[in-house]
């Protein structure tokens, strides 16, 4: 067997396998590159050593089975027999389902998760999105903080067991999207810069000096994180990635590399003759970004709309600190502006920013369904000083209307894994570092934050605590009693709803109507020949349908038709859905 890797400034390197030492040869044909051949097969672990120090794991490393800072062991994805022929399941009509598979399930791993994922089948999802699943440090994370870009965190079970849950969700007809994160690495396990010059001083970014894409020897960098996306894309036969928080990939050359990574996925998925897709996290409410690149943009097929969310958890809970400030101040109207326009900052001035932000989405190139809408995610859940979900304050009613405005909303819908049964348990933020310094140092710097919010210190989560992991595993009890039963049909309703009539899986955002009034807190929308009404006050209210024709498809409360004068009148806290013939 052939091994390969990339050290552009190494002097001498060496391929260590086995307890067998190999010196590797340059490669004449690739600059930077060194190669060396030496027995293996499925499981042969090994290493390399730049200029004689210490044997550090592959950067390309298929498998960690000893975590960050083992050995790297060979993968031969061909030993694995898939059983479900699969092609494919693409992003338009779809709706996601956000998992955290340390925290799905008790036992937090891929083959628990998968034996749940009947579960989610008869919810109505389409797609399961897994957050990420790189290896880092510890048993138990979120995964953000991830290294070895082409390997699975081996707690959850390796390699073997994320092709079990990719072949049992496709036999069940659920997509498999991942969460991959390029942006950055962990701190821990990170041995990049021992190899090259993987990260560039010309950038900065949250996390330290940036992802070096257009710096000197970047083409390889580049390289690497195309690499990585299609291997999860082509090895484990997934069928769309999540990219975090785009916004931090700093790139000035002529094609960005998300640009350069669209590309490349297109590509693939005609090699391979089913669809595949990329969500962009981001935070620049740029329509270009999910422009087709034949019209100038950037050419991803989707991103979080983090404004809806923002509109609607205001509108919910009357929270107005951060950057929640402008969405609280606009009210319904906000609400409103989201629903029809796609963004509410869009050119418009962000105070939590000090700037304008954003530009206008022109509805008759951009369809909704590129936009994701969703009630909450993990990092709306997670990044909370309790991790307390929206079910910790607001009425089952509330709940409801959040779940009618998303599921039957123009935007490709996304759930929270527990919130479909309004779970009772929390999402807290935890980590598992092996390094005492680093463990501290996340300790003290979460309730830092938190203490400027006004959080006493011993009221936030301790992250490196494992009853703050424990903690945030969904409950399988709540599902079959209530009032978590009546929640999880109401959203098996909603989502039928959007499965069998075709107007509320209509692209169109100019076809999207809306009214609503401030005082007596009721909202309402068209989508074609659907009606969505919402009371989201604690009176009764009536709200004028425009017409008496209507049949109820489906409703929180009891509610009757509207009058001969076309007034429907809605209980507190309440929804229903409505059909005009």
């Amino acid at each position: 067997m052939q091994f390969e890797v990339w050290a552009p400034q190494a002097d001498r390197m060496t391929l260590h396998s086995e307890g067998a030492t190999h010196a590797m040869e340059r490669d004449p044909e690739r600059p930077g590159w060194w190669t060396a051949d030496a027995e293996a097969s499925d499981g042969t672990r090994y290493g390399f050593a730049v200029d004689d120090g210490p044997v550090r794991p592959d950067p390309r490393s298929r498998r960690q089975p000893d975590g960050p800072d083992g050995p790297s062991a060979v993968v031969d994805h061909g030993r694995y027999a898939w059983r479900v022929p699969w092609e494919g399941r693409g992003l338009p009509g779809a709706v996601l389902y956000e998992l955290h598979v340390g925290t799905y399930t008790p036992e937090g791993t891929l083959d628990a998760a998968a034996e749940r994922l009947g579960h989610l089948a008869e919810l109505g999802v389409t797609h399961v999105e897994l957050m990420p699943l790189c290896p880092f440090p510890g048993t138990h994370g979120w995964g953000y903080e991830g290294v070895s870009l082409w390997a699975v965190h081996e707690p959850y079970g390796g390699p073997e067991a994320l092709k079990r849950f990719v072949d049992a969700a496709h036999g069940l007809g659920l997509g498999v999207v991942l969460d991959v994160v390029h942006n950055h690495l962990g701190p821990s396990g990170n041995y990049l810069p021992v190899f090259g010059p993987y990260f560039t001083e010309r950038h900065h970014t949250p996390w330290g000096a940036a992802v070096n894409l257009d710096a000197p020897g970047s083409d390889d960098v580049r390289a690497y994180f195309l690499g990585s996306a299609l291997a999860w894309l082509r090895d484990y036969r997934l069928d769309g990635l999540r990219l975090d928080a785009v916004h931090a990939l700093r790139d000035t050359r002529a094609c960005h590399f998300l640009e350069e990574l669209s590309t490349a996925v297109d590509a693939l998925g005609a090699e391979v003759g089913r669809p595949l897709f990329l969500i962009a996290e981001s935070d620049l409410n740029d329509p270009r970004l999910v422009t087709p690149r034949a019209e100038g943009g950037t050419g991803l097929h989707a991103q979080w709309n983090d404004d809806f969310h923002h509109t609607l958890h205001t509108t919910l809970t009357g929270e107005s600190h951060g950057y929640y400030a402008d969405f609280a101040r606009a009210g319904l109207a906000g609400l409103a502006k989201t629903l029809t326009g796609g963004y509410f900052h869009d050119g418009t001035y962000s105070s939590f920013r000090g700037r304008s932000h954003g530009r206008p989405l022109d509805r008759t190139r951009v369809s909704a369904h590129r936009l994701l809408g969703y009630t909450q995610t993990h990092d709306q859940v997670g990044n909370r000083a309790q991790g307390d979900r929206l079910s910790a304050t607001l009425s089952p009613g509330l709940l409801a209307c959040a779940a009618a405005l998303t599921l039957t909303g123009p935007f490709t819908p996304m759930l929270f894994m527990g919130e479909e049964w309004a779970a009772g348990t929390p999402w807290q933020f935890f980590t598992d570092h092996t390094d005492p310094e680093l463990a501290e140092a996340v300790r003290r710097g979460r309730r830092r934050e938190f203490a400027e919010h006004g959080w006493a210190e011993e009221d936030v989560p301790d992250p490196q605590d494992p009853a703050t992991r424990d903690r945030s595993c969904l409950d399988w009890s709540e599902p079959s009693v209530e009032p978590h039963a009546r929640m999880l049909a109401w959203y098996r309703d909603l989502i039928a709803l959007r499965r069998t009539h075709p107007d509320l899986s209509d692209p169109d955002l100019s076809d999207v109507k809306v009214a609503y009034d401030e005082d007596a807190r009721w909202f309402g929308f068209r989508r074609g020949d659907v009606r969505v009404a919402l009371n989201l006050g604690k009176e009764p209210t009536a709200i004028p349908l425009g017409t008496a024709e209507a049949r109820i498809l489906a409703a929180w409360t009891p509610v009757n038709p509207p009058g001969p004068d076309g007034l429907l009148t809605l209980p507190p806290e309440s929804c229903v859905v409505l059909t005009v013939p």
